[in-house]
């Protein structure tokens, strides 16, 4: 792991121990760490990030839980998203959740990857265990794209 990651990682451990002590029962904070752009072997790098819920905005449909999601991620490359949506909670038994969204966002490239356009939309899998009433650990996959406004869509 090079000093970058190294920073990024233990920024992040810094940053999500502060918040969490500021956690309340209305709000939930989930933190991330991943892989931006995994298969570009030329453009692949580290992300830390966060999403936040208000758990007050939550509503239960015939589609699952719904709620409005707020978040952004950074790049090892200095890449920037920020974004809000929506999302929903499927839960599918034995504490196995599953959890589609859609987050239109603004992204700024920095020294990372040039996705085409300021404008992109984040769509998202992912499958969390819930180890507690307070705890979950899950794996996601999404895909960042311009839709096709800009120039050229090369997606992450």
């Amino acid at each position: 792991m090079n000093l970058k990651k190294f920073n990024i990682f233990f920024f992040t451990l810094f940053f999500c121990t502060k918040l969490l002590a500021a956690e309340n029962s209305s709000h939930q904070y989930n933190f991330f760490i991943g892989n931006f752009d995994f298969s570009d072997d030329k453009q692949s790098a580290l992300l830390v990030g966060f999403q936040h819920q208000n758990e007050n905005l939550n509503r239960d449909t015939f589609l699952g839980n719904v709620s409005p999601i707020t978040g952004g991620f950074v790049t090892e490359n200095s890449a920037v998203y920020v974004y809000t949506g929506i999302e929903w909670n499927v839960d599918m038994g034995e504490k196995i959740l599953f959890t589609p969204s859609f987050a239109p966002g603004l992204y700024h490239e920095g020294d990372g990857k040039d996705l085409g356009h300021v404008l992109e939309f984040k769509s998202e899998v992912q499958f969390s265990y819930m180890a507690s009433n307070n705890t979950s650990f899950g794996v996601s996959y999404n895909h960042v794209s311009n839709a096709s406004l800009g120039d050229k869509n090369p997606g992450a």
